[in-house]
């Protein structure tokens, strides 16, 4: 005799199907939380939401913001579901300006989150919480004044020297050869990153096999497990801990945090001074040793995420804009030609030599940087979470404290109401009186306000100095293999080309009338 019918088997049937209806009650409890407020949401999934094609990887977490905002056009904002948890999509830029400058003090943290316990993925500047962020963006900001960057730009040249006979070994005389540029953006950032930040000759350049580009290949590594430890970690933080999600992935940890650790004691040893990174690090870590700082100290694996976080962001982001703007101009030749003019001009003015104000003050190539990053983004969205109940100005609506906040990016960035034809490279956009007469708050491609990407200016300047090499004396076709148009990873958090970029790249010929 079973327990609730005659047979164990049917009370099994029984006890499934009252667990499953359980279950579904559950998760589905707090679907049509934005109707009820009058705020228009996307119909969920029971059990994942409006998740579902970003969770299985068929598009890349920007595509997914970006879509969302497409639906929703016309509005100022709207609701969706990531399983049963309710976020709001913000798409009007006025608010969006309340919640990235205006009213920061309500949305001062980002929504995404590593496991506590990974302090090279949770206790770096880019994913640190208040007070402690509050406090360590004040202490690393010296890093990036003008006088430090000029001082950065001057080992930059030497870098660029190497990018010149790299380029130069692969004999790209006649017809040229087809080369993946993602990848030569990339060894060429590394090092760039590993001189000017940390004193170190990283030789991603000129060794295939150099270490720092080996591990910075795997941070990025958008094979499912990674895709999936982004994904958790800017969407799904509550289960971090429990499926051990590493922000670096557990093997680059390894290798960041013995090799940071290296360069920081044979410093400290050597008592050698570079006005650098390390150099601000080992200072703080002398003013303050241990002392708590709002959650997170100068010490230990809370250093090291500084060095992991700029390293990783210092070569990714550069890369990504110099290579999507090599592809871009390889579409539209005359683009290219007016740039490669603006850059020769500009050299054989300087009589050959690389300055920090040449590079910084190109019009064009600045505007055809601008139009990459609008079209190409490095990370197409941002996250930030209510710390506190919020009314949303002229309306009735109060975002709830703990309400997760998104603003896509790559959706303003193509909107033909802010960029008219926005599938078009077209650097004109930011010539002087476009940008004068845009709508504020529709461009932030490194985001705004308070959380604006420190390394932006030592990014830029990258990416230009880098552009600027590659163009000289090279030019860039499509080849066989080029994706047209541009698809990107779906596993891929950041704006990532599927494939990679691979472009026919042969020595440019300059005619001589």
């Amino acid at each position: 005799m079973a327990i609730l019918t005659a047979y164990w088997g049917l009370d099994g049937i029984v006890l499934f199907f009252s667990l499953w209806i359980l279950a579904y009650l559950y998760m589905t409890r707090k679907f049509k939380y934005w109707q009820k407020r009058g705020i228009m949401e996307i119909p969920p999934l029971p059990f994942i939401g409006n998740f579902w094609d970003c969770f299985t990887m068929k598009i890349s977490s920007a595509e997914f913001v970006q879509d969302l905002y497409k639906r929703s056009q016309g509005l100022p904002y709207m609701g969706f579901y990531i399983f049963d948890k309710p976020f709001i999509l913000i798409r009007d830029p006025e608010l969006v300006k309340n919640v990235l400058v205006k009213d920061f003090n309500y949305f001062s943290d980002r929504y995404a989150s590593p496991d506590v316990n990974d302090r090279l993925g949770y206790a770096n500047l880019f994913m640190m919480k208040n007070p402690g962020w509050k406090i360590l963006r004040a202490k690393l900001t010296p890093i990036f004044t003008s006088g430090k960057l000029k001082k950065m730009f001057e080992l930059m040249i030497e870098i660029g020297n190497d990018l010149d006979k790299y380029l130069d070994s692969l004999r790209l005389e006649g017809k040229g050869k087809n080369l993946e540029m993602k990848e030569i953006c990339a060894k060429f950032t590394t090092d760039l990153i590993g001189t000017t930040a940390f004193g170190l000759r990283t030789n991603s350049l000129s060794n295939p096999n150099a270490e720092f580009r080996k591990y910075g290949q795997k941070i990025f590594e958008y094979n499912f497990s990674r895709g999936f430890e982004f994904l958790s970690i800017f969407f799904i933080p509550g289960i971090v801990k429990s499926i051990g999600a590493k922000f670096f992935g557990k093997e680059v940890s390894n290798f960041l945090r013995d090799t940071f650790w290296d360069v920081i004691n044979e410093r400290i040893a050597s008592g050698n001074k570079r006005n650098d990174l390390i150099d601000l690090l080992i200072e703080l870590k002398k003013t303050y040793g241990d002392e708590d700082l709002g959650g997170f100290k100068f010490d230990g694996d809370d250093l090291v995420a500084q060095t992991a976080i700029f390293f990783s962001g210092g070569f990714e982001t550069s890369s990504t804009v110099m290579a999507f703007t090599i592809y871009e101009l390889a579409l539209q030749p005359d683009l290219q030609t007016k740039l490669r003019q603006e850059i020769l001009e500009a050299i054989d003015k300087n009589n050959g030599k690389f300055t920090y104000d040449m590079v910084t003050t190109l019009p064009y190539l600045d505007m055809v940087v601008s139009e990459t990053l609008r079209m190409y983004p490095p990370l197409g969205f941002l996250d930030r979470i209510a710390n506190q109940d919020y009314k949303v100005p002229n309306s009735d609506l109060i975002i709830e404290k703990g309400t997760p906040i998104m603003i896509s990016m790559i959706g303003m960035h193509y909107d033909p109401q802010y960029f008219p034809n926005p599938e078009k490279f077209d650097p004109e956009r930011f010539n002087e009186v476009n940008k004068r007469n845009r709508q504020g708050y529709v461009y932030f491609p490194f985001g705004e306000g308070p959380h604006v990407c420190i390394g932006t200016r030592i990014g830029l300047l990258q990416a230009k100095l880098g552009l600027i090499h590659l163009l000289k004396e090279y030019e860039y076709s499509p080849c066989e293999s080029t994706i047209i148009p541009m698809r990107y990873d779906p596993k891929g958090l950041t704006t990532t080309p599927l494939g990679g970029i691979q472009l026919n790249v042969r020595k440019y010929v300059q005619n001589v009338a």
